[in-house]
């Protein structure tokens, strides 16, 4: 594993007095699950780069641990992870500080900094490299790699080299390092307690509070732990900011209240289900789920035997437990259902492998940049054989009398669409990812403004 950090600051050489560490030396640190080389492969006024090297012991990774295959076969020594964040705070600890006894002026001065990581693990892919550090300020430069060069039709890896330029105080860029290096871990090596939550807190001070994926950066890692994950989101939002998932709940019963008159939602929910009938669909996932509205109504039809509800919201995800446990349904109609805690935005291998995707009244909460990447995930990753998609139509609003003029149904809608946006929406996409498209209208048709919701329903071009 090797990081570089480069600099033009002039002098150049500062770089050394930043880091602790002298760029005549060549010095070697023991962990306790290797060793760090720190060195200069230049240094002068005008250009200097500092390595940090860890070689990852492999035998000390096997010690106190079960013996099972993938202690032994894993990426571990080979690529950043966990392992690095503890080595830049024990290596690089006076800079990730913010301490220059020799130059302290120099602590919070922004200079040029270039660091580049060899190499980086993603699961979410080049997207999420880039809404990771790209609101930061960075520039992003990204080479991904193949699976195996000798067999090219296996695809891309998930092991990216990644160069990150910007001018920005050392210690701030190593702020940034020690906690979206682990973001991108799945296997941390070490306990994740509430000691963690407060270096997170610590190096994330002045930043993370502001980033927009700062609740998918906490629980990333923290591990997924709820409680601590609530914890540190709780500290890290402003005393008088609401609850996010609060304030969520408001916003779905003003929208309900908005549509209730038409019975709207149970008019979308029995399309749904029908369509999924007609297209043979038994293995469901419910993408954004909520509260588990549809799931509910899956989950007592026999016909369906796999049903899976995925919700970035910890707490809708409760509430739809609860609710679905009043239900007291037989042991064989529970045993096929599962909640899943994940983002739209980003692949995750639990929700593949299933007959139809229903994604209802959920994209217009998406941020339009972020839109691409949910249909990647959604229909180049997940690939389900039917795709059925609901949204308002934005020109019916004009009947909803207790709908202000010129806004949304939702204070948390991002866009609601007209009929020709969202069917040249649909049509792209189809093209692009080898589906076809039909449309659907739910709810009583106007001649002038359409239907309250429309419906796309996306079949798998074989």
């Amino acid at each position: 594993m090797l990081l570089t950090i480069a600099t033009t600051h002039q002098p150049a050489t500062d770089l050394g007095y930043l880091l602790h560490k002298h760029p005549n030396r060549c010095q070697s640190f023991s962990l306790s699950f290797g060793e760090a080389h720190v060195f200069y492969p230049e240094a002068n006024n005008e250009q200097c780069t500092a390595a940090l090297l860890l070689d990852i012991n492999p035998i000390k990774l096997v010690r106190k641990r079960t013996l099972t295959l993938d202690a032994y076969v894993n990426d571990r020594p080979y690529v950043a992870s966990s392992f690095f964040s503890v080595a830049i705070s024990q290596v690089f600890g006076t800079a990730l500080g913010g301490r220059c006894k020799d130059k302290p002026e120099l602590v919070e001065t922004p200079m040029p900094l270039v660091a580049k990581i060899s190499v980086l693990p993603s699961h979410g892919g080049e997207g999420f490299l880039r809404e990771l550090f790209e609101p930061l300020g960075y520039q992003v430069t990204l080479q991904n790699y193949p699976l195996d060069e000798t067999f090219p039709e296996w695809g891309q890896s998930k092991y990216f080299t990644v160069e990150l330029q910007n001018t920005i105080p050392l210690s701030l860029l190593l702020s940034h390092l020690y906690v979206l290096i682990p973001v991108l871990d799945n296997n941390k090596h070490y306990w994740v307690n509430e000691d963690e939550v407060e270096k997170l807190l610590r190096h994330g001070e002045g930043w993370l509070k502001e980033h927009p994926l700062k609740e998918e950066i906490t629980k990333r890692y923290l591990k997924r732990q709820y409680r601590l994950t609530r914890a540190a989101l709780a500290q890290l939002t402003e005393p008088n900011e609401p609850d996010p998932d609060s304030v969520e709940e408001i916003h779905d019963k003003e929208e309900a209240a908005v549509e209730k008159p038409l019975s709207l939602n149970q008019q979308r929910l029995n399309c749904v289900v029908a369509v999924l009938k007609q297209n043979n669909a038994k293995k469901v996932v419910d993408l954004g789920c909520g509260q588990g509205n549809l799931l509910k109504m899956l989950l007592k039809d026999n016909y369906f035997e796999q049903i899976t509800g995925v919700d970035v919201s910890y707490r809708a995800l409760e509430i739809t437990k609860e609710r679905l446990d009043r239900l007291h349904l037989p042991r064989n109609q529970w045993d096929k259902l599962q909640l899943i805690q994940s983002g739209l935005t980003y692949t995750d291998k639990r929700i593949a492998g299933y007959d139809a995707a229903a994604v209802i009244e959920v994209i217009e909460h998406l941020d339009l940049p972020r839109l691409s990447a949910f249909e990647r995930v959604l229909f180049e990753f997940t690939r389900p054989q039917t795709v059925i998609v609901t949204t308002p139509n934005i020109e019916y609003n004009v009947k909803f009398a207790s709908l202000p003029a010129g806004t949304l149904r939702h204070k948390d809608h991002r866009f609601e669409w007209t009929r020709s946006q969202f069917q040249k929406w649909s049509k792209e996409v189809g093209e692009k990812f080898s589906y076809s498209v039909e449309f659907q209208n739910v709810g009583d048709e106007e001649l002038e403004v359409g239907s309250p919701t429309q419906m796309a329903v996306f079949s798998i071009i074989n």
